[in-house]
């Protein structure tokens, strides 16, 4: 196999306890949050030398993620996805990224099957 091989690498449901939120209660409480990542990697030079060092460590992708997700409190899972987003396009072997976070405990006096923000972007 020669020239790029484009490939694409997912992490999905990875649930994190967190305290983000508008209201106080969801800061001082905190409730769980699940983070949906796939990632457009070039996957040449780690099939050819079939070394973890090559691509990208989907473990120690989970590790940082989580610990964004339980870090700095923010009002809006819009801020936090931006943020999860821009620490993924932070690898150089990562060309672009999707981050959809979800908030399935959020404060919502209906009934409802997901509450989620998503953000796509591209190394520049």
């Amino acid at each position: 196999m020669g020239g790029d091989v484009p490939g694409t690498i997912e992490l999905k449901g990875l649930t994190v306890h967190g305290h983000h939120g508008v209201y106080e209660n969801e800061r001082a409480q905190g409730q769980a949050f699940v983070v949906d990542v796939s990632l457009e990697v070039d996957l040449q030079k780690s099939i050819a030398s079939d070394e973890v060092g090559d691509t990208v460590h989907y473990g120690e992708l989970a590790d940082e993620l989580a610990a964004i997700v339980a870090g700095e409190p923010v009002k809006l899972i819009e801020t936090l996805t931006s943020r999860l987003l821009d620490h993924c396009l932070s690898s150089p072997l990562v060309q672009a990224a999707t981050v959809t976070v979800h908030k399935p405990h959020a404060p919502i006096p209906h009934a409802f099957g997901d509450v989620a923000v998503t953000l796509s972007g591209r190394r520049s």
